[in-house]
């Protein structure tokens, strides 16, 4: 099954690869509009996801991420506009330059081929990812997880009615339509030459294997273990606000602060209205010995807290003397996804930006604004913390390789 998948998706992806911009965004704008058809019945299955994961005893976290409803149903389609609004990767010229012999060199966007995305509980997914490979000119397979295997399936319906629509080859986007773990470890073995990278989505337990066992080149982040540094110059109200969006908008994505650094200048000032703030939302304090001194309300940290990715209502705090403080203590505890700096120096601001090796670095901005659509990416397929090809957001353009395209006009070397 999993061979005929990768043949059939290699054969899609050389139509797509040529396809023209015009006729991928029609695809996508009528998957969006399929979407929004199907809202009751996407909305029926996801019923059925969240029913047997509450039955399972899922966190609540977990359930979050996995429950649809109209609003987030809706706002998928619209993802799905936005994309057909970016302008095509495809055949974008990075560079071009000519040699004093007259040879022309163009380095132009290719697509990259076959995608595999492994996901679990998010179905939001289905749509992000098969969108931005489609737009990219790459075709996918998904492998969604056994959770929200109903959801998924009535989304990739829609889409599948899309690409039909437009004239496109409908294994451009495929979904596996089996839960059984040997699919993703065929995926992992590259289908016999047909798959060109794997995404992987989800908790660490998956990214970890997908990162240990894939014979084909990842685009993964193994946690979002996030800080926000307040310094002592930082804006109290802004200080408040931003670490409190920061941990509390949505406490499941990797997205979201899991660490607090408080300058020890401010911590008379600055580090118990920001917990106050906390705690009133619902979040619970894990405080190293000298932050619980200063406020016992707090249960005591230990040392695995802070390397702990908590995607939920709670936070490990602790105090540093200054940013050349907080820029160590960061770089010995980060998964290098998001870290951000509440400050008004400007000087302790390039500290933390040049000292900090992270995909993503924030200035007095929440670091939920992790996230390919507000970096104006339309929806992303994941986060990637690697240094090689991709980084951060991982949108259009990082699904696109290169070649080089050399022009003469019948020069021979000596």
């Amino acid at each position: 099954m999993m061979r005929g998948m990768g043949e059939r998706a290699r054969a899609a992806s050389r139509i797509l690869a040529t396809a023209p911009s015009e006729q991928k965004d029609k695809a996508l704008i009528a998957m969006a509009d399929a979407i929004v058809a199907s809202l009751g019945t996407i909305l029926s299955e996801n019923e059925i996801d969240v029913a047997r994961a509450q039955e399972k005893g899922s966190p609540a976290a977990f359930i979050d991420r996995l429950t649809l409803n109209a609003a987030r149903v809706v706002a998928m389609s619209e993802g799905l506009r936005a994309i057909a609004g970016l302008a095509d990767p495809v055949g974008g010229v990075i560079a071009s330059w000519t040699r004093p012999n007259g040879i022309e060199i163009s380095r132009v966007r290719t697509p990259l081929g076959v995608i595999g995305v492994i996901y679990e509980s998010r179905p939001n997914v289905t749509a992000d990812a098969g969108a931005l490979c489609l737009k990219s000119g790459n075709a996918v397979i998904l492998r969604g997880g056994s959770d929200s295997v109903n959801s998924s399936a009535a989304i990739h319906a829609a889409l599948r009615e899309g690409l039909l629509a437009a004239g496109l080859p409908e294994h451009a986007v495929q979904i596996v339509p089996s839960t059984d773990r040997a699919a993703v470890g065929e995926m992992l073995k590259g289908l016999q030459g047909n798959l060109d990278v794997i995404v992987p989505r989800g908790g660490k337990s998956l990214v970890s294997r997908v990162q240990s066992e894939a014979r084909v080149p990842v685009f993964a982040h193994l946690e979002g273990l996030c800080h926000v540094y307040v310094d002592a110059s930082a804006d109290l109200d802004m200080a408040v606000d931003v670490t409190v969006n920061s941990k509390m908008r949505r406490t499941g994505i990797c997205g979201s602060a899991e660490t607090l650094l408080v300058d020890r200048a401010v911590q008379d000032t600055h580090l118990v209205p920001i917990l106050d703030a906390l705690a009133a939302r619902g979040c619970e304090i894990r405080a190293s010995a000298d932050v619980l001194a200063l406020y016992p309300d707090a249960k005591a940290a230990s040392d695995e807290d802070f390397r702990t990715e908590y995607l939920d209502a709670i936070i490990s705090v602790a105090l540093v003397d200054g940013v050349a403080d907080a820029v160590s203590f960061i770089e010995s505890h980060s998964s290098h996804h998001t870290e951000a700096i509440i400050a008004q120096d400007a000087g302790a601001v390039e500290t933390f930006m040049n000292g900090i090796d992270s995909a993503i670095l924030l200035h007095n901005a929440s670091t939920q604004f992790a996230d390919g659509g507000e970096f104006g990416m339309g929806a992303e397929i994941g986060i990637a913390t690697g240094k090689m090809h991709a980084r951060g957001p991982v949108g259009l353009e990082q699904l696109t390789s290169f070649n080089y395209r050399v022009r003469g006009h019948g020069q021979t070397r000596p």
